[in-house]
C-alpha cells in the first residue's frame, strides 16, 4: 500500500510542468505516421478523429489527475492525423518514367548540388509529350559545369522563365533498406522529378515584376552584391549568413566546416537570429536612451523589442524560411512578446511553444536532422542555464564570465547534438569544441554586428563598410575550419543506428529535463538502452543497388565494392552508413570478391553469389548458375534459370536489396518492403475526395 501514496506524490509533483510535453506528444504522433508500413485510408482518419473526440469528452468529465494522460493521447493521435493530412495536402504529380527532352519552367530557387554544380528549382513547367495533368509541380535540375556551356548560358534569376534540354527521372528511393528516403523528402518539397542538363540555359521570358518572387530576387541581388564586394569563399560565407544562399561556397569549404563542426554557422538559425535581434534590440534601446525626451516618455524596452521583432521577420523572409530558421524566429518572437508582456523571456515553455508551432506548420520536420538538432541544442541550453540560476554562487572575474558562457554553451550544445549528427551524418567532429571556441565569439562580437551595420548602411550605398569589418573575421573562421578539419583524427566515423535508437535517446533526454523529482533519472536508463542497441547493431552482409549495377559485400576489412566507379552516391552512402571512411576506389580494392570478366562472385554463408554486368551478361546466366545459389543481374531477364536470379526488372519493384545470413540460408530484405506503401512511393494512395481530390 505504500506504493500508491508514493506514485500519487510523484504524479502530483508533475502538475504545473506538463505543458512542454504537448510538442513531445504531437511530434511522437507525427513520427508514428512516418513509421507506418502502409498509408492510412480515409476510414482510418475518421476513426482516429472519433477517438480524439471520445478522449476529449472523457478528459472533460473524468478525474482531474487522469486528464493529462487523456490529453497526451489526444495530442499524439492529432500528430498522426496532422502529418497524414499534410502529406495528402501536398500531393502533386510525380514523373513516372525517365524523361529526356525540352524542359521549360520558371526559376524559383538557385543553389548548388553536392557535386558543386549550379542547381535550379523550376515550377510552372512544360515538358514535351507529358500531359499538363501529369506534369510535376516543380523539378530540380543541375546545370552543366562545362565552361563553354556556362559561357553560352543565360545567368538565371528567380522569376525568369528558362528552357534547356535535360534528363529527368522520378526521385529515387532509399539506397538500402531502411536508409534515407529521398522520395519522402522530395514529396514534401513538391519535387516531382530531378535531373541534369548538358546544354546551355536559354531565357524564354524576362523576369516579370511582381510580388510572387520578389523576396527571392532581392535575396539573389544581395547575395551577388556581397560576393562581388567580398571575393572568394569569404564572400560566399557572408552571403550565406545574410541571405541563406550557399551557392557561392564550394563543396570543399562546406566539407571543412562540417568536419570542424562549424557548419551550423552557415545555417540561419538561433545563433544568427539571436545575435541579430540582440544587436537590434540593444542598438535601438541605446539610441532612444540618448534622447532624454523620448527616454522619459516611451517604454524603451518594448519599442526596442518591436524593432527587433520586425528585423527578425524580415530576416526570416530573406533566408527562405527553412526549419531551423522558422524555429529560431518563433523562439525569438516568443521571447520578444514575453518582453512586451513583461514575462520571463527564455524558458522551456517558450521552447515548447516554438516546437508546437513548427510541428503544426511542418509535421514532416520531426524526422529531419535540422529540427532534431535545433531543438536538442535549444532545449539543452535553456535547461542548463535555467538550472544554473540555482547553482551555488561563485565569484568570478567579470572578464571571465563571457568566456565561461561561451565554453559552457558550446559544450552543452555540442553534447546535445552529437548523437543526432552522428546518427544522420555518420560522423563525430572530435575537435568541434575547439573550433567553436575559436569561432563563435567572433561570430557574435564581429560578424553579426557588422552584418546589421551593412544592412543599415546599404540604402546609403555604404554597405561595404560593414562588409569590410566582416571579412577578416570570416576569413579567420574559414582558416580555423581548414586547420581543424585537416588534423589527424578530426572526424570519427560511426555506423548508422537502428530506427529505435534516436527515439530512445530523445525520450531519455526529455525525461531528464521535464520530469520532476528522482523519477527523471530513469531517462538515463533509456539513453543507455539506446546506446547499447546502437553499439550492438550490425550492418547487412550484402547490399545491392536499386538497379543491380553495384554490389557491396561486408568483409573483415570493411565493405568491398564490385566496381571502383559509377553509382558514386550509392557507394558513398553505403560506406558512410557502415562508418567507413574509405572512398569507392579503395573499397573496390578490398579482398573478398573474386573478379572475372563481366562477373564478380563471393561466398555468403556457404552459398555462392554471382554478380553479372556489362555486355553479354544475360547470355552468361546459365553458366553462372553452375554451383551458385543466387545470380544478381544488372539487366532485364525473362528466361528461366537453374538458380535464383535477381534481375533489373525485379529491382524496379523492390528497390535496393540487403542480403543477410539467417537460419542457415539467405534472407532478402528490400527497400520497398521496409519503406511500405506510402504516398511518396505509391501516389495512388492519395485521397480521391474533397479537399484532397485530384
Amino acid at each position: 500500500m505504500r506504493l500508491l501514496p508514493g506514485l500519487y506524490a510523484r504524479w502530483t509533483a508533475q502538475q504545473g510542468y506538463l505543458f512542454p510535453w504537448l510538442p513531445v506528444c504531437l511530434g511522437a504522433g507525427a513520427g508514428i505516421y512516418f513509421a507506418l508500413p502502409q498509408e492510412p485510408g480515409p476510414g482510418t482518419y475518421i476513426g482516429l478523429i472519433s477517438i480524439v473526440v471520445i478522449l476529449a469528452l472523457i478528459a472533460s468529465q473524468g478525474p482531474e489527475l487522469a486528464r493529462p494522460l487523456f490529453v497526451a493521447a489526444m495530442v499524439l493521435i492529432c500528430g498522426i492525423v496532422l502529418a497524414g493530412l499534410r502529406a495528402q495536402w501536398l500531393a502533386e504529380p510525380v514523373l513516372g518514367f525517365r524523361y529526356y527532352g525540352a524542359v521549360e519552367g520558371r526559376v524559383v530557387l538557385i543553389d548548388r548540388s553536392r557535386s558543386d554544380r549550379v542547381r535550379l528549382t523550376l515550377d510552372r513547367l512544360r515538358l514535351d509529350r507529358v500531359a499538363p495533368a501529369k506534369t510535376p509541380a516543380s523539378v530540380r535540375v543541375s546545370l552543366s559545369p562545362d565552361p563553354e556551356i556556362t559561357a553560352a548560358s543565360v545567368s538565371p534569376v528567380p522569376g525568369m522563365r528558362v528552357a534547356m534540354t535535360a534528363f529527368l527521372s522520378p526521385p529515387e528511393g532509399p539506397v538500402e533498406p531502411g536508409g534515407f528516403d529521398f522520395q519522402r523528402l522530395a514529396w514534401f518539397r513538391g519535387l516531382g522529378a530531378v535531373g541534369y542538363s548538358r546544354t546551355p540555359l536559354l531565357r524564354l521570358e524576362p523576369v516579370h515584376k511582381g510580388a510572387a518572387l520578389w523576396i527571392q530576387r532581392l535575396r539573389r541581388r544581395i547575395s551577388l552584391a556581397v560576393r562581388a564586394a567580398v571575393p572568394g569563399e569569404a564572400g560566399g560565407f557572408a552571403a550565406a549568413i545574410l541571405t541563406g544562399d550557399r551557392s557561392g561556397i564550394s563543396q570543399a569549404t562546406q566539407e571543412d566546416l562540417r568536419r570542424a563542426n562549424l557548419s551550423h554557422l552557415l545555417a540561419i538559425s538561433g545563433l544568427h537570429l539571436g545575435l541579430l535581434t540582440g544587436v537590434v534590440f540593444g542598438t535601438v534601446r541605446a539610441l532612444l536612451a540618448l534622447v532624454p525626451w523620448l527616454a522619459l516618455r516611451l517604454p524603451l524596452r518594448k519599442v526596442a523589442a518591436i524593432c527587433a521583432l520586425l528585423a527578425a521577420a524580415f530576416y526570416l523572409a530573406l533566408s527562405g524560411g527553412n526549419v531551423a530558421t522558422v524555429r529560431a524566429f518563433v523562439m525569438v518572437a516568443v521571447m520578444l512578446l514575453a518582453v512586451l508582456c513583461e514575462r520571463r523571456a527564455i524558458s522551456l515553455r517558450a521552447v515548447a511553444i516554438a516546437a508546437l508551432i513548427v510541428i503544426l506548420l511542418r509535421p514532416e520536420a520531426v524526422t529531419g536532422p535540422g529540427f532534431q538538432m535545433s531543438f536538442a541544442a535549444t532545449t539543452a541550453l535553456v535547461a542548463v542555464f535555467s538550472a544554473a540560476r540555482d547553482w551555488p554562487r561563485v565569484r568570478l572575474p567579470r572578464f571571465s564570465r563571457p568566456v565561461l558562457a561561451v565554453v559552457l554553451s558550446s559544450l552543452v550544445a555540442g553534447l546535445a547534438t552529437a548523437p543526432v549528427a552522428a546518427a544522420h551524418f555518420n560522423r563525430i567532429a572530435d575537435y568541434g569544441l575547439i573550433a567553436n571556441l575559436l569561432s563563435v565569439p567572433l561570430m557574435g562580437a564581429v560578424v553579426m554586428p557588422a552584418a546589421v551595420l551593412a544592412a543599415v548602411l546599404a540604402p546609403l550605398g555604404l554597405a561595404n563598410v560593414g562588409l569590410a569589418v566582416m571579412e577578416p573575421a570570416i576569413r579567420w573562421i574559414l582558416a580555423v575550419a581548414g586547420r581543424v578539419s585537416a588534423l589527424d583524427g578530426a572526424v570519427t566515423q560511426v555506423p548508422a543506428p537502428p530506427g529505435s535508437v534516436l527515439p530512445l535517446l530523445a525520450l531519455g533526454a526529455v525525461f531528464i529535463i521535464l520530469v520532476q523529482g528522482r523519477l527523471r533519472w530513469s531517462g538515463v536508463l533509456l539513453i543507455a538502452a539506446g546506446f547499447v542497441i546502437w553499439s550492438g547493431a550490425g550492418r547487412p552482409a550484402v547490399l545491392i543497388s536499386g538497379d543491380g549495377a553495384l554490389v557491396g559485400v561486408m568483409t573483415p576489412q570493411g565493405r568491398a565494392l564490385s566496381k571502383p566507379r559509377g553509382q558514386g552516391f550509392v557507394a558513398r552512402s553505403w560506406l558512410e552508413n557502415d562508418g567507413d571512411a574509405v572512398d569507392q576506389p579503395g573499397a573496390a580494392l578490398r579482398a573478398g570478391l573474386v573478379r572475372e570478366k563481366g562477373a564478380v562472385w563471393f561466398d555468403l554463408g556457404g552459398s555462392r553469389v554471382v554478380h553479372l554486368s556489362g555486355r553479354g551478361a544475360v547470355e552468361r546466366v546459365g553458366t553462372a548458375c553452375d554451383g551458385a545459389a543466387l545470380v544478381i543481374l544488372a539487366a532485364d531477364y525473362e528466361g528461366s534459370a537453374p538458380c535464383k536470379v535477381l534481375a533489373r526488372d525485379a529491382f524496379r519493384r523492390s528497390g535496393a536489396l540487403a542480403l543477410v545470413v539467417e537460419g542457415g540460408g539467405l534472407k532478402i530484405r528490400s527497400a520497398s518492403e521496409v519503406a511500405g506503401r506510402r504516398l511518396w512511393n505509391s501516389p495512388r494512395t492519395r485521397f480521391t475526395f474533397w479537399p484532397f481530390g485530384g
